[in-house]
């Protein structure tokens, strides 16, 4: 990930989303041959000179101080993740070694733990959402087709961001694909900025960019978002249509692993399907794979 373009194309998309009204210029009517901001009018915002930001978006410049890297997201107005993005980034940029490595074996601690978690679909993934370990109940949530032992193989793991993209069968069982895919793709640009150097993570973004078209276009936009609390549907192929609420908690001292649940409202018809599901997890059988729509051709349809 060690790529002088990547800092010179987080501030083109960024740069490109403002308009001169949102940070209090005049655009005098003139007929504008770029989208948003130009670039001497947000080195005048951050205080530099034209040329020196020009260097640094060419990636032509290294080794930007943390205060111009500040100067530049007050400028651009970045929220708190996309700040830390950019640093992250420049520090990648400008210097050998990055952050330390991910850590691809969640600690026996914490895998009882999720064990002791029987009524709450809860997994471990590594920053680029490789499971390294799940409980029972999100095995037969999220590993339809999948034995519950694969996440011990490095080789034969699940990956949530590659199953949303390439399997036919995530377009099934997330109501809201898109919406998942997006999340997916902003969680995997904040990670590829503080793991530079993780060769898994780089083959895992480059097999999704070759293989996925809506991968690589939601990619280049550059969008920024770490994991956070979410009520989504899905589509269970045991238990039908289910609302759950994501909460996510980072395991800083495992390499930035993430814990993952799932709970449902209480009282409500999801967490009725949820413990149906836990009781049916009990069985030996594997859950099977959603059924995707097919049109009378045998293509399969978007959900």
């Amino acid at each position: 990930m060690r790529n002088r373009g990547e800092l010179g194309d987080f501030l083109r998309t960024r740069r490109a989303r403002l308009r001169p009204a949102d940070v209090g210029l005049r655009s005098y009517g003139d007929r504008r041959r770029v989208a948003g901001l130009r670039r001497e009018e947000l080195a005048q915002l951050a205080g530099l000179s034209v040329s020196y930001y020009t260097r640094l978006e060419q990636g032509q410049s290294h080794n930007a101080s943390p205060e111009v890297l500040e100067a530049l997201a007050r400028a651009l107005r970045l929220d708190e993740q996309e700040r830390g993005y950019l640093l992250d980034v420049a520090r990648a940029t400008g210097a050998p070694g990055g952050r330390r490595e991910p850590v691809w074996q969640a600690r026996p601690g914490v895998v009882r733990l999720l064990d002791a978690m029987t009524d709450v679909p809860a997994a471990v993934l590594a920053p680029s959402t490789d499971v390294l370990a799940w409980n029972t109940l999100a095995h037969a949530l999220f590993g339809f087709g999948v034995e519950r032992d694969s996440v011990r193989d490095p080789e034969r793991r699940p990956n949530m961001a590659r199953t949303v993209f390439l399997d036919p069968a995530a377009r099934e069982f997330y109501v809201d694909w898109h919406a998942k895919a997006c999340s997916s793709v902003s969680h995997l640009r904040l990670v590829a900025g503080q793991f530079p150097g993780d060769r898994r993570l780089r083959e895992l973004i480059g097999e999704l960019t070759v293989s996925s078209p809506e991968f690589a276009t939601m990619w280049s936009a550059h969008s920024v978002r770490t994991c956070e609390p979410i009520a989504r549907d899905f589509r269970h192929p045991w238990v039908g249509r289910l609302t759950l609420t994501q909460e996510t908690l980072w395991l800083r001292e495992d390499g930035d692993q993430i814990l993952v649940t799932q709970t449902a409202e209480p009282g409500s018809p999801s967490a009725d399907a949820l413990r149906l599901l836990g009781s049916l997890s009990q069985h030996p059988a594997q859950p099977t794979r959603p059924t995707v729509p097919t049109d009378p051709t045998g293509r399969a349809e978007p959900a």
